[in-house]
Order: structure tokens, then C-alpha cells, then sequence
């Protein structure tokens, strides 16, 4: 990985992107800049269910990975979908370049619990290293404590570490972090 350009699709994302930049910086230590993009997702908005697509909306980051060798990380605050699932806290191209994370189910409010900024951030901090694993070909792990764990709900998300377990570290081409 040379270095990942993280894009806020929508103006509350920029807060967690800003975060991002520092985090994935560290973690994956390589350069993180955020792009900022005038970005349209209104014709992926599926009024039956209340949700966006989010295939269709990665395919629109495609472009951006033309002509550099950086991963891209679109960054949203909207609800997401694919047809075989009722919501996705993210996608991405397994062992290409895109990644798309939501962090609309990743604040409390939305499960009816007061607001708590430092539990949202570690959340997209989580998911965002998860989506960039993809990117790398790492697929889900077994190790419910690994970040490229499954996440079938949000209480998932806050067991896992925001690191690859030694075995996906090992897949990954990187030191390992777990300790």
C-alpha cells in the first residue's frame, strides 16, 4: 500500500475523515490525505427501502484510483444496503483499491443511546481498517477479536481490535500490532 486518499462523501464525514488521516496514517504508516469531492448519491437512493446502494456508489470511486497507486476510502454518513443484505456498515473491491464505510449505524443515537463522539470514532476507525483489509485481499477472519472479523451488528464492531490478528498481518504483508 502506498498511501490512501480517504474521501468525505458527505459534509458530517469530513470530522471522521480529519480523524482517519491521523489513525490510518499510524496503523497502516503510509500517507493519508483527504480528497474533498463534489460527489452526487442521490441516484443510488433506494426509496422502498430508505437505503443506498452502496456497489453503486464505490463503482463512482473507481475513477479515482485511475492513474495513482494509493487505496481510496469514501467516508459517508447515510444508510447502506446491498440487495442480499438488510444494511452494510461498509464495502470494498476485495484485493483492489476502493472502500466505502458508513458511519450512519456507527453512532448510538442511532440505536436510541445519548451521543458519544470517542465511541463513534473508534467504530469508523475499525470499520475503515476493515474495508482497506479487503483491499488487500484479506478475507473474513475467524478471530472475533481481529479487525477483519465479520461484523453481523454494531456490538461486534466494539468487540473487535482496530488491528489484523498475526495470521492476517502475516497475509497482509505486515508487521503484526497484536499484543
Amino acid at each position: 500500500m502506498q498511501g490512501i486518499f480517504l474521501i468525505p462523501i458527505t459534509k458530517s464525514s469530513l470530522d471522521v475523515a480529519t480523524f482517519l488521516g491521523f489513525t490510518l496514517a499510524e496503523l497502516f504508516g503510509v500517507p493519508c490525505d483527504i480528497i474533498e469531492q463534489d460527489f452526487s448519491i442521490a441516484q443510488h437512493y433506494n426509496s422502498e427501502r430508505r437505503q443506498y446502494h452502496s456497489t453503486e456508489i464505490l463503482k463512482r470511486l473507481l475513477p479515482l484510483a485511475e492513474g495513482n497507486s494509493r487505496q481510496i476510502l469514501g467516508i459517508i454518513d447515510v444508510d447502506l444496503y446491498i440487495p442480499i443484505l438488510t444494511f452494510v456498515y461498509g464495502e470494498a473491491q476485495l484485493g483492489k483499491r476502493c472502500a466505502l464505510i458508513s458511519i450512519f449505524r456507527l453512532y448510538q443515537q442511532f440505536y436510541g443511546l445519548p451521543e458519544d463522539e470517542t465511541l463513534l470514532l473508534q467504530r469508523s476507525e475499525k470499520e475503515a481498517v476493515h474495508e482497506l483489509g479487503h483491499t488487500l485481499g484479506l478475507p473474513h477472519c475467524q478471530n472475533f477479536e481481529c479487525v477483519m472479523h465479520y461484523s453481523h451488528s454494531v456490538e461486534y464492531i466494539d468487540i473487535k481490535r482496530n488491528v489484523f490478528c498475526p495470521d492476517c498481518s502475516r497475509m497482509a504483508g505486515f508487521r503484526s500490532r497484536w499484543r
